[in-house]
């Protein structure tokens, strides 16, 4: 069995999208016509260097991603039965599965965008070389309360997020580790900590009466790493501004589902690591 993947906020860079815009010139129009600005020339020139701030990146990527995947599925036959995406990219996910369509998602990611852009005073910190639950043991020792994983991404590379304050004692506490690496995140704000809770408090309030369809296909949730329900699925992704991106544990439940190729759409930074996950 085969899985798509999609990468979320980070793959960004001036200049993507376009070899699909073209290709795709309807749905790049209606897509200017959501956001309130030319998306392609976002993507292509950035002359504003609005590909730094959460409001942009979040809807560019999404699109981007999204016309990468209508054009890939176009062009393989053969049906995937599992699809995956790191925090946005579990969007991307939800359209190429049929769940929702692209501009219904990238309305939903506009609104997700302009909440998560207004908490700020936090940040985020990739720590490399130390297994998570010795991370959150340092971050308990040390009593940085405002500081929390973010996301679990493989077995020895995990995301920490929280008070600027707090944030730097703990970075600073795992640096001391031999062969670890802390590399600063270049983000707005604490994503995927309790600390983004005004976001989802208004997030989940949007998202109330969003209803999801059935799909094609089985989409993973990077909340829970288990399927995501339709049912709740506007609860579930509420949670993901507050709550860690349990990558790990959505690629062992894959595994075990019998899913054999991971094929990512728009970059390798999801397979890189997938082959750091035992």
């Amino acid at each position: 069995m085969r899985c798509l993947l999609f990468p979320g906020q980070g793959v960004q860079r001036r200049g993507m999208g376009g070899d699909v815009f073209e290709e795709f010139q309807e749905l790049t129009a209606a897509a200017d016509e959501i956001l309130g600005y030319s998306i392609e020339e976002l993507c292509l020139r950035d002359e504003r260097r609005r590909l730094r701030d959460t409001r942009y990146v979040q809807p560019a990527v999404f699109f981007v991603n999204a016309l990468h995947a209508l054009r890939h599925l176009a062009r393989h036959d053969e049906p995937y039965e599992y699809f995956a995406g790191h925090s946005l990219g579990e969007y991307n996910a939800l359209a190429a599965a049929g769940c929702l369509d692209v501009l219904e998602g990238l309305a939903l990611v506009k609104k997700r965008a302009e909440l998560m852009a207004n908490v700020t005073g936090g940040g985020m910190a990739a720590v490399i070389g130390l297994p998570a639950q010795v991370i959150e043991r340092v971050i308990q020792e040390t009593g940085q309360t405002d500081v929390h994983v973010a996301n679990y991404n493989s077995d020895r590379q995990t995301t920490i997020a929280g008070d600027r304050k707090q944030l730097a004692k703990a970075t600073s506490a795992l640096a001391t580790f031999p062969g670890v690496r802390v590399v600063p995140i270049n983000v707005s704000g604490p994503f995927h900590s309790p600390l983004m809770e005004p976001a989802a408090a208004a997030f989940s309030d949007y998202l109330r009466n969003h209803m999801f369809k059935p799909g094609n296909g089985i989409v993973v949730s990077s909340v829970t790493g288990e399927p995501f329900p339709q049912h709740c699925g506007a609860g579930l992704l509420s949670r993901q501004l507050t709550g860690p991106v349990q990558w790990v544990r959505a690629i062992r439940f894959l595994r075990t589902a019998g899913v054999a190729q991971f094929v990512e759409i728009n970059g390798t930074t999801l397979t890189s690591m997938i082959e750091g996950i035992s």
